[in-house]
């Protein structure tokens, strides 16, 4: 009888364990997915996060929810991640900014970029439109740097702020270029812009949806974009790397992260689902009509890229005496 009783024992357990929705088989996602956004509703960051939570929620049996914890450029919300359980219910929507500037601004960050974090994919990639008032005699960046060169301390660009990455895109163009240009912090790019198209300041680095109507009704002119490759969008316009400074790469990628420690095959479904929703046609002429291409990349990408992106800034803002404690 005990041996009995103890086989059915045994036969109990392995249903419970077997049983559909067990915890040893439970499917991914079996509760709402927490999507933070670490910057105010509204911005670059709030609107990507939006449409991968409503694509999600669409693909998954449970809604993804989107959270805005702003703050210190971002590091708020990305500190929020980085302390969540490792469990795939909690993620990170953030420009590369909050990863690769921000531990260079703040000396008391509490995350680690590549220590505090699983990389899921760059979802998108915005480049900077280089533009200047037309009462400056350049056409491209060759005759901009020997300008600059001829008139030093003459020629000033906006930023969105001290340390954003309108304000460094400056810096290493000067140090690129070995031109001294004068930094003019404003407060948001939409009172650097009234100011360019015044004649107040000479020159931007800009996202290209702001100032592109700007450049067709030629009120600013377009030099070149400050990605790596031609912004597929505007095909005829040159980047700042090949018309005379090799090397020179500004981009704003999006990356999409969860805390360290989350599985690895639970990060490759998220990548998979995440990245075959951004690529659909719908998606891309969206984020297309916003300013950004989508990226999709994978996990080993993205982190080399944030790498590359981390030591890109080490030396310009160090250069730039910027800081953000």
């Amino acid at each position: 009888m005990m041996l009995q009783g103890t086989a059915v024992s045994l036969l109990s357990l392995l249903a419970g364990m077997c049983a559909p929705g067990s915890a040893a088989e439970q499917p991914y996602p079996a509760k709402p997915v927490r999507l933070v956004s670490p910057y105010a509703p509204g911005g670059g960051s709030d609107t990507l996060a939006r449409v991968i939570a409503q694509r999600l929620t669409e693909t998954w049996p449970y809604p993804v929810i989107v959270e805005n914890r702003p703050g210190a450029a971002g590091s708020l919300g990305a500190e929020l991640v980085a302390k969540a359980t490792p469990d795939g219910y909690t993620l990170l929507v953030t420009p590369s900014a909050a990863l690769t500037i921000n531990p260079h601004l703040y000396s008391n960050l509490r995350y680690d970029t590549f220590k505090n974090f699983a990389h899921i994919t760059a979802a998108t990639n915005s480049p900077y439109y280089l533009v200047v008032h037309p009462k400056i005699p350049a056409n491209n960046v060759k005759e901009l740097v020997a300008y600059a060169k001829a008139n030093p301390g003459k020629l000033n660009y906006s930023s969105s702020g001290n340390g954003s990455s309108t304000h460094l895109a400056g810096v290493l163009f000067n140090n690129t270029a070995g031109v001294d240009t004068l930094h003019v912090p404003y407060k948001g790019a939409a009172p650097a812009i009234v100011d360019l198209l015044a004649g107040n300041i000479q020159m931007r680095f800009s996202s290209v949806v702001p100032v592109l109507p700007h450049v067709r009704s030629g009120r600013l002119r377009g030099l070149a974009v400050s990605s790596a490759k031609r912004y597929t969008p505007l095909p005829d316009v040159p980047t700042i790397g090949e018309s005379g400074l090799p090397g020179y790469v500004v981009e704003s990628f999006y990356v999409v992260a969860a805390p360290a420690g989350t599985p690895r095959p639970l990060v490759a479904k998220l990548n998979k689902d995440i990245v075959s929703r951004l690529k659909e046609p719908e998606i891309i002429a969206r984020m297309v009509a916003d300013g950004a291409e989508v990226i999709g990349s994978s996990p080993e990408e993205v982190t080399r890229s944030l790498r590359e992106d981390y030591a890109r800034w080490a030396k310009p803002i160090k250069d730039s005496g910027a800081k953000a404690d």
